[in-house]
């Protein structure tokens, strides 16, 4: 009846999604149901505008759900997607990233693990300065290396060896020319920006 929680809950919903401005995103429809098992409140799915896909992402509220995992019984609300319905919409609006050759033009590396938060350090300089880099998160063998920058397409390799960063200086190597050099931080982004 018109005293039920339930509808209480739908018409609040609805006066919130006006009062924030996006009421004309919503749509009521009595017919979707989800996990009966869990949800406690208002379930919802989200579809593209033109309703051309299944659902992009679905959800709700649920107020058991943690404790029944063994946490407090918490409210919450949680909504899942899947990546097949994002990939075929990407593609259809022409927004799908080539994945086939990255270009990433810069590839950095630390020498040994006591390096790579110095090597992180670098890449957040050069990200900084407007350039796309590749940050090596694992230590790995020059041989490896190469093989990545490789594959992603990279003009130059910066690595942070112990010897060049006792001086506080990095190696970069031109991957085209096969010339290599130290430089401070500072010359390298000067050197790698236009």
């Amino acid at each position: 009846g018109k005293d039920s929680k339930a509808l209480g809950e739908l018409r609040n919903l609805f006066d919130l999604a006006e009062a924030y401005g996006y009421k004309d995103w919503l749509v009521f429809d009595a017919s979707v149901v989800r996990g009966l098992a869990y949800y406690t409140g208002i379930v919802f799915e989200g579809f593209d505008r033109k309703g051309e896909f299944r659902a992009i992402c679905g959800g709700g509220r649920y107020d058991k759900l943690l404790g029944s995992f063994g946490g407090e019984a918490l409210p919450a609300v949680g909504f899942g997607f899947g990546d097949a319905v994002i990939a075929e919409l990407l593609m259809a609006k022409g927004k799908m990233p080539s994945f086939a050759s990255p270009n990433i033009p810069v590839v950095v590396s630390a020498f040994e693990t006591a390096l790579q938060p110095v090597a992180a350090k670098v890449a957040s300089k050069l990200r900084g300065a407007g350039l796309d880099v590749d940050l090596m998160l694992d230590v790995k063998k020059p041989k490896q290396i190469l093989k990545h920058t490789d594959r992603v397409g990279a003009s130059y390799w910066v690595s942070v060896a112990p010897t060049e960063w006792k001086d506080e200086r990095v190696v970069l190597k031109n991957l085209n020319s096969k010339d290599q050099t130290d430089l401070s931080i500072d010359e390298l982004v000067e050197k790698l920006t236009p």
